[in-house]
């Protein structure tokens, strides 16, 4: 997880929260949260990193439409990044 952007852990952990999502329903969320336009040309590509690194798992639902859900792996990274955040960030402040 150390190796990951921002914009990659982000897009990771709307992932996980969300089943089996469409690359567009990630951009939505995405959007929602900076508050501005995320392009294709910047979320496709760090899908595929996400995917490339085993993070992601990558399926198509028609020739146009890929879907994309959080691996064992990803799981456990996110788990030990939340764990190491907790130890400078309290989850009671």
């Amino acid at each position: 997880m150390y190796d990951l952007t921002g914009f990659q852990r982000d897009l990771l952990y709307v992932a996980a929260g969300k089943d089996e999502p469409k690359g567009l329903a990630l951009k939505d969320e995405l959007e929602g949260y900076y508050e501005k336009e995320v392009y294709h040309g910047r979320l496709y590509p760090n899908l595929d990193t996400l995917v490339d690194k085993g993070l992601l798992e990558k399926g198509e639902l028609d020739k146009r439409t890929n879907y994309y859900q959080v691996t064992q792996r990803g799981y456990r990274e996110i788990e030990a990044r939340r764990e190491w955040e907790e130890q400078y960030v309290s989850p009671e402040v």
